[in-house]
């Protein structure tokens, strides 16, 4: 099994551990210590050896942070993870924070004496965080201490061993493009930015670079590691040779000097004692890499990630492959979906529909010879209230029967080797309130907004994201997260630099896959979520009109459940969507079943309106 449900979070010893951090306090000189989620990879996904956050408070979410003062402990979280926060940390010690609204370096200056001496460890935090920290601590006169080791990972007891997963080669057929071709590309960009050499410290960036993916880390196939291209074309890989077997280490030493990852200090400390110019990315690159160069006689070019963008934008063979695996991934949906249609309520728990979820992922994947290498991110499994947590996991202690007269939430992903695929479906379960129907069919809305979407180049996320809100904001409702995230080919599930959400700037770009997943969350009582990937190209021209547009294609094909939908809140334009897109789904997955009795669903689940297409 790919997911676990155990419980990981341990709050019971939230006061025992932050009673041992303290006690390092004097001896460090300091009066605080940050502990961020993030690991010296600045990755979404981190190791065991690198789960900080969890190991400290049991706060499990995949963004947060920790500050730890002499009398106080608070857990920062964003609007996703408010409900889980208060379930799984002991509220008698740590209290909540708002990340978004009020993160560490707004909330220090206006909390803490002045002269307060804030401690970091200086790899796991990137340079932008910390201008903001020490901005915030020059205010009161503050300090901030690098330390020169982590104190947690003194006083963590039995910490697991860092990872050493597989190394893999991303075949020809399902990259589109040449690791040698790449590499020449990005050695180019280093030339552009004035720089002597290109520091690579995100590891999506060294799996998309080189053609290769990893298992270090959950969900996401990247392998850990660190890398240094040279102006001059030369390229140095630092990872862990018993990461790869004998194909994949003559593979990389065609493309970059194999050197082990204890060799990048001393590397990066050569070039920058002979004066060289090293580009990183300040909200990648942690924040010691940069002080490391600065120290040892270098320069800093500070510079977004040159791969970031070629790789948000995906080449003709990635959305093919990125097309086929979300047919295949449909499949095993309405697969799931009508097994759970077919179950009466209240039988069956959240464990149990995850399971079966992934059980119809690996057979379809071996059916199509496309096995299921992973889940591209815990599966969210909510029944009823449950559903109203963004972002709840269940685990063996929480697990739900799934009752009849309630919605039931399911938001999951696969990977596979052709493309990640991240879906949500919010179905009946029985009968529901009519008012929970009301608030889904307000959310579908958004979506339709949104998949529907004509834009003009130089369209930014935040300039979409209103789309999908608009109906629930006329009904004096919203949600707290962004609408859309980006997707990677065979990586990561969250891929920047392309959003839609409020806060992203980032242009739109032909190429990009996004998710499109407005939703409405009412905590305790119910939560609802509709998403589909989609992908941007040029629209086709409109009649009369001036200028070129873009637009979205979708990629994901799953029926969306008709019961929940008020058609009177929906227009003639809306309907004919909903019901243009259940031809599709139907035309497109009904040669991929092979059940009778799957298939029968299937026809029903997208059966027009009876108004007609």
């Amino acid at each position: 099994m790919f997911q676990s449900f155990d419980v990981t979070s341990t709050p019971q010893f939230g006061r025992e551990r932050t009673d041992a951090l303290r006690a390092t306090f004097d001896t460090l000189g300091i009066d605080g210590f940050l502990v961020p989620r993030a690991d010296e990879f600045q990755g979404e996904y981190v190791p065991k050896s690198a789960e900080r956050l969890s190991w400290l408070t049991g706060f499990t979410g995949s963004a947060g942070v920790a500050l730890v003062t002499r009398g106080e402990a608070i857990v920062f979280v964003d609007g996703r993870y408010v409900t889980q926060l208060a379930e799984q940390v002991d509220g008698s010690v740590f209290k909540g924070g708002d990340l978004v609204g009020e993160p560490p370096h707004v909330w220090i200056p206006k909390h803490v004496a002045k002269g307060f001496r804030l401690s970091i460890d200086p790899w796991l935090h990137t340079g932008a965080e910390v201008r903001k920290l020490e901005k915030a601590l020059k205010e009161i006169g503050g300090t901030l201490v690098q330390l020169d080791h982590n104190p947690l990972d003194r006083i963590w007891t039995g910490r697991p061993a860092e990872p050493l997963g597989r190394v893999r080669i991303q075949p020809q057929e399902f990259a589109g493009k040449l690791a040698k071709d790449k590499i020449a590309e990005m050695v180019a960009k280093v030339g552009e930015a004035g720089a002597d050499a290109l520091a690579v410290t995100d590891p999506s960036t060294i799996a998309w670079l080189f053609n290769v993916r990893g298992s270090d880390v959950p969900h996401t196939p990247h392998p850990l590691a660190r890398a240094i291209l040279h102006a001059d074309g030369k390229a140095e890989l630092f990872i862990d040779k018993r990461k790869t077997g004998i194909e994949e280490e003559a593979y990389l030493t065609q493309l970059a000097d194999f050197l082990p990852p204890s060799e990048f200090g001393s590397r990066i400390a050569a070039l920058s004692s002979a004066g060289k110019k090293i580009l990183i990315d300040p909200d990648q690159a942690p924040f010691a890499l940069a002080e490391a160069i600065r120290s040892a006689g270098g320069t800093v070019i500070e510079a977004a990630d040159p791969a970031r963008l070629p790789r948000a934008c995906k080449n003709e063979i990635e959305l093919a492959g990125s097309a086929k695996a979300h047919l295949q991934d449909g499949a095993a949906m309405v697969e799931f979906l009508a097994w759970l249609d077919a179950s009466r309520p209240g039988t069956l728990t959240e464990i149990e529909v995850t399971k079966k979820l992934e059980a119809c992922r690996a057979t379809v994947g071996e059916r199509m010879q496309n096995p299921l290498k992973d889940t591209s991110f815990d599966t969210i499994s909510g029944a009823g209230a449950h559903a109203a947590i963004m972002h709840y996991r269940v685990t063996t202690d929480t697990d739900a029967k799934i009752e009849g007269g309630t919605l039931f939430l399911i938001d999951s992903g696969a990977q596979y080797i052709n493309g990640t695929t991240d879906i949500t479906r919010t179905v009946a379960i029985g009968d529901v309130p009519e008012e929970q129907k009301r608030f889904f069919t307000l959310v579908l809305k958004g979506m339709i907004a949104i998949s529907t979407a004509r834009f003009p180049k130089g369209t930014r996320g935040c300039d979409l994201d209103p789309l999908a809100r608009i109906a629930l904001w006329k009904a004096g409702a919203d949600f707290a997260h962004g609408t859309g995230h980006g997707v990677g080919s065979y990586l990561s599930v969250h891929e920047g630099p392309q959003r839609i959400s409020r806060l992203s700037t980032q242009e739109l770009l032909p190429g990009m896959i996004l998710s499109n997943e407005p939703g409405y969350y009412r905590p305790g009582s119910f939560g609802i979520r509709i998403e589909n990937l989609i992908h941007i190209l040029p629209a086709a021209p409109v009649d009369g009109g001036d200028i070129d547009m873009l637009g979205f294609e979708t990629l994901t094909f799953c029926p969306i459940d008709k019961r929940l939908i008020v058609t009177e809140l929906l227009t003639r334009e809306e309907l004919h969507w909903v019901d243009a897109y259940h031809a599709q789904t139907r035309a497109a997955l009904m040669p991929l079943l092979e059940d009778a009795k799957v298939r029968d669903w299937l026809t029903s689940a997208t059966a027009p309106f009876s108004h007609g297409v």
